[in-house]
């Protein structure tokens, strides 16, 4: 409680969190809110007459020396006292405290933020606290291009998030601030600056930075097996991992399990399928750096070279989303697409997984009339297995977020199609609704409002579906087929008089078409209509399987049931006078 009184300055009586800083610092919990007013205005100019150059600038206080200066601060001079407590406490490596005392001074003095030295100390403590993307942020004021001290930290911070060459760059100006340092205060720079040769393909520099450290240290010492097994020195890679010494971080010790796995296939003494398995094992404990990226690497690699497309694309799409894509080498992108396409194209992959394959995958598609033929292509496959939804979902993919322009025209339809077909016709209209515009061909006009009838008529908007096949050429079929369904024998008779087939032979649509005329004649009791139908029709029908339903319809008026009339709609061939379109009339709305 005390001590966060003296860092923060604040009353007893206030609530307070830790040291009183972590609780400034972190609003997660809350919604932002205005910065107070600056209470200790002042400071930001004094240190900026100040530079860091050197370790010097980090000087450890003892705890009770640290504590006594801030208890006895008068107001005016607490800035300095927090200052001198927080480059204390970045000379000991305690970066999150560090972190919360300059929050609470830059609370105080909101100019402290454009202070080259201020910056620096907050990049150190953020490097400390393994949070380098934050520390860049800071370290790269211009203020500190060619500060030593805060090229040594720039140096720490870019090995530790993974830019290699770039942190090769920082070395010629850090090297005066990193040979200033002795001891423990000088290896965390040492084992960045060697991390960083690793990973840039310089094993024998790396060798360099770690002699005298290696085997005293456990980063030190998997980095230099590291290097050796980089140098083809696989034996001694070997001998150098059994003597790692103990108590090393988790990270090393994830990163020894790493190594060892690459030993094993360097070597031949483990098989790329045991290694995979081991790799995933690894990962599935370890996420978020280097150490994940390097496994993901080396899994996406053993994949490819096993020829397993579904393996390569699950560990590829992971590198490609949350690590830098570049750094994976050439054409790593235009691999994963061509992972993607051999899932796709895969027919014996079972139809739900390949499915899940592009909705997993789809950010990696290939762009063009190659991505849109592997969506089609799955489409078609999801039209044939009857599933109608997940078919008209993944159309509607291709529909607005890939297809352009006149593109949406062919695509709009067969969306809508498929949502009819899928019991939603509601969905159908809005599809065509939402691609609506101008330039379209007759033709696809005309086949638009096909299927939109048939979405009309799917929701009892018979009028309307109707209406819009007014424009529609050849559409009495159509029209015939929507007065059939909805039970409209007067309209019915109107509309299948206009298409009696006038030929001889009767096919299974003409059969239909007469079969339903007469339907619509018994319905309506017009049984001089009927007689005159039987006598025309008659002859026609006499060699056909339908003849007896006929006959039951036209033969005998007065004699015409309503059970007739359903063991005649019952016997009626399966085609219809709507052709390819009778699905849509067929399908039940959910």
């Amino acid at each position: 409680m005390r001590q966060a009184w003296l860092i923060a300055g604040t009353a007893l009586t206030l609530p307070l969190a830790g040291l009183g800083m972590v609780a400034a610092a972190d609003t997660r919990a809350t919604p932002p809110v205005a910065a107070p007013p600056a209470r200790l205005p002042g400071y930001a100019a004094t240190l900026a007459q100040q530079r860091v150059t050197g370790p010097s600038a980090w000087r450890a206080l003892p705890e009770s020396d640290a504590w006594a200066a801030l208890s006895r601060a008068a107001p005016g001079d607490r800035q300095r006292a927090r200052w001198d407590y927080a480059r204390s406490l970045v000379a000991k490596a305690r970066g999150a405290e560090a972190q919360g005392v300059l929050t609470v001074m830059q609370l105080d003095d909101p100019d402290l933020a454009m202070v080259p030295a201020f910056r620096l100390a907050r990049g150190a403590a953020f490097v400390l606290s393994a949070s380098p993307a934050e520390a860049l942020d800071l370290l790269g004021d211009p203020a500190l291009a060619a500060n030593s001290e805060g090229c040594a930290w720039r140096l720490r911070a870019l090995a530790g998030a993974g830019y290699a060459a770039q942190a090769l760059r920082e070395l010629h100006c850090a090297l005066p601030a990193v040979n200033a340092r002795h001891g423990a205060a000088r290896l965390p720079f040492v084992l960045a600056a060697a991390r960083a040769t690793v990973d840039s393909g310089a094993p024998t520099n790396a060798l360099q930075w770690l002699k005298g450290v290696a085997g005293k240290n456990a980063e030190a010492t998997i980095l230099q097996a590291r290097a050796l097994i980089a140098l083809g020195r696989h034996r001694e890679a070997m001998l150098m991992l059994d003597r790692t010494p103990a108590g090393g971080s988790e990270a090393s010790r994830m990163e020894a399990r790493l190594i060892g796995i690459e030993l094993g296939l360097a070597t031949r003494a483990l098989r790329p399928a045991t290694a995979l398995k081991q790799l995933a094992d690894l990962r599935f404990g370890w996420r978020g750096d280097q150490i994940e990226e390097r496994a993901l690497r080396l899994s996406h690699r053993l994949s490819h070279e096993a020829r397993d497309a579904r393996g390569a694309l699950a560990t590829g799409a992971v590198l490609f989303r949350f690590f830098d894509p570049g750094a994976q080498g050439p054409g790593f992108a235009a691999a994963l697409q061509s992972d993607l396409a051999a899932v796709l194209d895969d027919d014996t992959l079972p139809l739900d997984q390949a499915a899940g394959a592009f909705w997993d995958y789809r950010d990696l598609m290939p762009s063009g009339s190659e991505g849109d033929r592997l969506v089609s292509r799955l489409g078609r496959r999801l039209e044939a297995a009857g599933l109608y939804e997940r078919a008209a979902d993944l159309f509607e993919h291709l529909l607005f977020v890939r297809a352009e322009d006149l593109a949406r025209g062919p695509l709009s339809v067969q969306v809508a199609t498929l949502h009819v077909l899928a019991g939603h016709p509601d969905r159908a209209l809005a599809a065509l609704r939402r691609t609506a515009q101008p330039g379209y061909t007759n033709e696809m006009i005309y086949a638009r409002k096909r299927v939109e009838a048939a979405a009309l008529s799917q929701i009892g908007q018979i009028p309307a579906s109707l209406a819009v096949l007014q424009e529609v050429p050849d559409a009495a079929a159509l029209r015939s087929e929507i007065l059939w369904k909805k039970r409209d024998w007067s309209g019915l008779v109107t509309q299948t008089a206009a298409i009696v087939p006038p030929r001889r032979s009767l096919s299974d649509i003409d059969q239909v078409v007469l079969l339903r005329h007469a339907i619509a004649l018994a319905m309506l009791g017009r049984e001089d209509a009927l007689a005159q139908f039987h006598a025309r029709y008659a002859m026609r029908f006499a060699p056909l399987p339908t003849a007896a339903a006929f006959d039951v319809l036209t033969a005998s008026p007065n004699s015409v049931d309503p059970e007739a009339i359903a063991r005649a709609m019952a016997s009626l061939p399966a085609a219809s006078p709507a052709g390819d379109l009778a699905v849509l009339f067929e399908a039940e709305k959910k």
